[in-house]
């Protein structure tokens, strides 16, 4: 009789129950962790040989983490919990096993709506002079880029349910449809809201690090009887991984991942257009730098931050508002196993979630760790 595989070793053992990973990831400058992590071969020194799959939008990462042709990927961290609330697919439980970076995405704006920007105080009046229900593009109903892109629209003065019309593109194909006059704006992560800018299709206006400073953004995620079966295995992702955002902390490598992510396996699109958005020099406080590691302080799967994203399906009734949101988040970051893993690499662990700067004003998300 075979021994079933999540009784095949144990987290003493140290045994590794799986040693070859598909990850998933969407044509982003963030996925520069899972990018790294496999040219460099970090997962090598902790018996892993990574295979990576580049998928078309997020709807394909979340079928093929679901379907288990992946068994990791680079996933927004709205995704993660829209689906373990069988919000954004069926539902299932999830795991988040860490935190691959901070900031690094953005609002752009047609230049047509950039223009009435310049000539009208306020957003709402600058959208009065289209003529038509205003159509902005996020990436995953769930998502990350739909609460920012929510958040500001609402402090804005702009009802993101009754006042504009909410559609769902894949990442690379954003910067077409604004070109092809499709969209009066959109929220998307880098490089494409830098492409749209430089190809002259459109404006950024805003930062998604002006909505929450240094917010938790992409995350590895997996179902969560991934850990559960592989537990030395998931174990040894996370310890890679963090070798590989710890690798993306200065920015010579930074330029170095940026002139990799240009090739069409990955991004397709010129390292200059990556490269100016993934620098930490040139960032202030609107344009916050991306984040990948600082020490581990961006790795850590704080579930009051996770809770956040719950607060936000309740506030625009995408689910009723529960009591138990930061329980749910507790379950499914995988806190016990980052902390084994972060040890066993040398990465410190913080005793508290940063503290947030909100744009609705609040000082923090979600509840305590």
């Amino acid at each position: 009789m075979n021994t079933p595989a999540h009784l095949s070793s144990s987290p003493e053992s140290g045994k590794l129950e799986k040693t070859h990973l598909r990850l998933g990831f969407v044509a982003l400058s963030d996925a520069a962790p899972l990018v790294a992590a496999k040219l460099l071969e970090f997962g090598h020194a902790h018996g892993l040989t990574i295979e990576l799959l580049k998928q078309p939008s997020w709807a394909a990462i979340r079928d093929k983490l679901l379907s288990g042709d992946l068994d990791a990927a680079h996933a927004l961290y709205g995704l993660v919990y829209g689906v373990q609330l069988g919000l954004g697919g069926p539902q299932t439980d999830m795991a988040v096993l860490m935190v691959l970076n901070r900031n690094g995405q953005a609002i752009t704006v047609s230049n047509r709506l950039a223009a009435a920007l310049d000539e009208h105080p306020t957003l709402p009046a600058a959208l009065a002079t289209l003529g038509h229900k205003p159509v902005f593009a996020q990436t995953f109903p769930t998502g990350t880029h739909a609460m920012w892109l929510y958040a500001w629209l609402a402090s804005q003065g702009v009802h993101p349910l009754r006042d504009i019309e909410s559609v769902v593109i894949p990442p690379p194909q954003m910067v077409e449809a604004l070109e092809q006059d499709r969209l009066d704006g959109l929220c998307v992560g880098e490089p494409w809201n830098a492409v749209a800018q430089e190809r002259g299709v459109g404006r950024t206006i805003a930062y998604t690090s002006e909505v929450w400073a240094d917010h938790p953004e992409k995350v590895l995620a997996s179902r969560r009887d991934f850990v559960e079966r592989y537990p030395n295995t998931a174990r040894a992702l996370v310890q890679t991984m963090l070798e590989a955002c710890r690798w993306l902390d200065g920015d010579e490598h930074r330029m170095e991942i940026a002139r990799w992510l240009a090739a069409d396996a990955f991004l397709g699109v010129p390292a200059a257009s990556i490269a100016p958005r993934l620098l930490n020099a040139g960032a202030d406080d609107r344009r916050r730098p991306v984040r990948f590691f600082e020490d581990g302080a961006v790795n850590y799967p704080h579930p009051s931050e996770g809770a956040w994203f719950f607060e936000q399906y309740a506030r625009w009734k995408m689910t009723d508002w529960r009591s138990d949101f930061l329980q749910i988040a507790s379950e499914v970051n995988q806190t016990a196993l980052y902390r084994q893993a972060a040890a066993t690499v040398g990465v410190g662990v913080p005793a508290q979630p940063p503290v947030a700067r909100l744009i609705d004003g609040a000082s923090s998300p979600g509840g305590q760790t």
